[in-house]
């Protein structure tokens, strides 16, 4: 990615000048994140990928994943919708914190039941990013959940001393 256009969908480069951008995929930093780390044991292991300006994965919840029988636990719904918002930062190089998150359950889901997760940047004024992401069933496109969210880009001398204290 160039600094000097933005990606698809419009975004604002995250790479400055002088800089390129960070190439894209998890990082050892990353790899026991809960929702994406393919090293965490107990993680959802989601994968995420940008498609036409938007970030996308797919959740199917497991009975582990209950809070009322049958019905998907809200958190759970929560942190899949917070990982795509920021996962749109993160495979464009960029490494953020979420610094607010809201979210709207609108219908519950079912263990078993395919969500698609979307995420998009809606607006951006220095280092924070304005994030929208929604919550749909594969089967009928019934929206699950909705969130908006603010995150915290942050530099990558910052980002490399996560975790290591």
């Amino acid at each position: 990615m160039s600094s000097s256009r933005p990606p698809a969908g419009g975004a604002q480069p995250l790479s400055s000048p002088g800089r390129p951008a960070r190439a894209s995929g998890p990082s050892n930093a990353a790899n026991r994140c809960f929702v994406c780390g393919p090293d965490n044991p107990i993680g959802l292991h989601l994968t995420f990928r940008l498609e036409d300006g938007a970030c996308v994965s797919e959740f199917t919840p497991g009975e582990n994943h209950q809070g009322y029988p049958g019905v998907v636990h809200g958190g759970m719904i929560y942190s899949a919708l917070d990982d795509v918002m920021a996962n749109w930062l993160y495979l464009r190089g960029a490494r953020a914190y979420t610094a607010r998150c809201e979210i709207r359950y609108r219908k519950p889901a079912r263990e078993g039941e395919e969500l698609l997760l979307v995420g998009r940047q809606t607006a951006r004024k220095r280092k924070l990013v304005e994030m929208e992401g929604t919550a749909t069933r594969a089967s009928d496109g019934e929206v699950v959940a909705t969130a908006t969210a603010t995150f915290v880009v942050i530099d990558e001398e910052e980002f490399a001393g996560v975790g290591s204290e």
